[in-house]
């Protein structure tokens, strides 16, 4: 599954890569609801152990640049084809811009639809207008309304 460019390999994360993608979700949600290291690891730990889930990186010679999270849903309508769901997708703010971002999403969507997937979906924050185009620029399509449910003490984001 690698997928090398200009200097960056797109790969599915392993546990070598728990700081880095720490790091990296600190700057898609900056004011997060704190967790300890040890509930961090054991998470990240059973991320990497299930079935259906695939953690994306960007890595540059070693370190992180960029990241998504790919959840294949086993489905009993479109003829038991499965969906897939993006999420967590962040690139590192000194990398935008250079075509990362765009190498590691195709290489999630790819994998979706070689497993078979009928569809991938994402929701992006309602404000957020540059990762909007960034998706469309994809391909994805506004074709549907979002709605989310957030537990008591989750804050919404924009």
């Amino acid at each position: 599954m690698p997928v090398s460019t200009d200097g960056f390999v797109i790969r599915s994360a392993s546990k070598e890569d728990f700081e880095g993608l720490c790091a990296l979700y600190a700057q898609l949600i900056s004011h997060d609801i704190p967790a300890s290291d040890d509930l961090r690891r054991e998470t990240f730990d059973q991320i990497l152990l299930q079935p259906g889930v695939d953690v994306f990186v960007a890595d540059i010679a070693g370190t992180l640049v960029a990241t998504c999270m790919l959840v294949k849903v086993p489905n009993l309508t479109r003829g038991c084809a499965p969906f897939a769901l993006i999420e967590n997708v962040v690139t590192h703010a000194d990398w935008r811009g250079r075509g990362i971002g765009k190498v590691m999403m195709q290489s999630a969507t790819d994998a979706a639809f070689e497993a078979g997937c009928f569809k991938v979906m994402l929701l992006s924050g309602a404000a957020n207008k540059n990762a909007h185009r960034f998706y469309k620029d994809l391909g994805f399509a506004t074709s549907k309304t979002g709605f989310e449910m957030r537990a008591p003490g989750y804050p919404t984001r924009t």
